[in-house]
């Protein structure tokens, strides 16, 4: 049974710094698209950033490209999402999530992961 279970969310000021984890356990596949998504209020859930472990290819919505980078720890399972020069617009529940497979034609789609996380919440105040 596959599980995600983020952690590192929390408060912060405008310009600061936060890196997220995500365990990631009981995964079969060889290869697989892990993506960061993340859910502001009244909003719809959106793609952050993905990784691909195949060969590390990385993506980015063009919202957080520069700011934000996406890394995984082979040996420790576990998926990062560094993030700095935050803004009060970065606010929301960020979920890790897994797919297997190849990032290309999945993300940003939520529907392209089956595995999901339960969230962890950043919050950026101005």
């Amino acid at each position: 049974q596959v599980q995600l279970v983020e952690s590192g969310g929390g408060s912060v000021q405008a310009g600061g710094s936060l890196t997220l984890s995500c365990a990631v356990s009981g995964f079969t596949a060889r290869r697989y698209c892990l993506g960061w998504f993340r859910q502001a209020p009244g909003k719809g859930r959106e793609g952050v950033a993905a990784i691909y472990t195949g060969f590390i290819s990385t993506h980015y919505a063009d919202s957080v490209k520069g700011r934000f980078t996406i890394s995984q720890d082979n040996a420790k399972n576990t998926l990062y999402l560094q993030m700095s020069s935050l803004k009060p617009e970065d606010t929301a529940i960020y979920y890790c999530a897994a797919g297997e497979g190849s990032c290309t034609g999945r993300w940003p789609r939520t529907t392209g992961f089956n595995n999901w996380g339960q969230g962890t919440q950043v919050t950026v105040s101005s």
